[in-house]
């Protein structure tokens, strides 16, 4: 069920939100790199730089933010992601008080400083705080993962899930990792990789009718 009580560690949640009005929050590709960007900064511990982080105008690359720097401690662990026009997906697990929170609140801030900055606008840019539900079994947990790694195919933003660029999917499938998720945690739960593939897959027009499993997937 949805909830908004406090995060607690150890747990696992379904992270999202969407764009006022239903409204677009990626206004192009740097947009979403720079947001995977920031994600990567801010779940990592002793990262310092404000979440007002510098833009410039004639920037030419989305990754205008300063060292990442290395830090094998991390306030959260995304099990897997999916960045959409208008709304985004997270999978989380908590590995310390309030770091959901903290995640999430320095990454969103961040984001919509930069894009005001860019695209010279004024106003919220979400739809209120980030939602969240909690996965309590493993069922859950996989079809959840499913859920968010078909969204782009689904949506018809692409007919090979391959050539979508802002997932989790190519770090599961591919050889390729994104540096922002760790999709073990998922795949220990199947032979291969393959598997895991022909588990999504097997099941696109299941997908397609999310009535059926949106209670244990979010509330819009």
């Amino acid at each position: 069920m949805l909830r908004k009580d406090v995060l607690t560690t150890g747990n696992i949640y379904h992270i999202f939100n969407r764009g006022v009005n239903k409204g677009e929050i990626f206004f192009s590709e740097k947009d979403y790199d720079r947001f995977m960007l920031t994600a990567k900064h801010y779940k990592t511990k002793g990262n310092k730089f404000s979440y007002k982080m510098p833009y410039k105008a004639n920037d030419t690359e989305a990754n205008d933010t300063g060292s990442l720097g290395i830090n094998v401690e991390h306030r959260v662990e995304i099990l897997a992601f999916s960045l959409m026009p208008n709304h985004f997906h997270f999978l989380i697990r908590q590995l310390e008080d309030e770091g959901i929170t903290w995640f999430m609140q320095h990454l969103i801030n961040s984001y919509v400083h930069y894009l005001n900055l860019k695209h010279k606008r004024v106003g919220p840019l979400f739809q209120g705080r980030f939602k969240n539900v909690l996965i309590e079994s493993d069922e859950q947990l996989l079809h959840v993962s499913r859920y968010i790694h078909l969204n782009p195919l689904v949506a018809g933003l692409v007919s090979n899930l391959s050539n979508y660029s802002w997932s989790s999917y190519s770090s599961y499938i591919g050889s390729e990792e994104d540096g922002l998720s760790s999709p073990e945690f998922i795949l220990k739960n199947f032979k291969t990789k393959n598997d895991y593939e022909q588990f999504l897959l097997n099941q696109i027009d299941y997908a397609k009718s999310l009535e059926q499993i949106k209670h244990i997937i979010m509330d819009y």
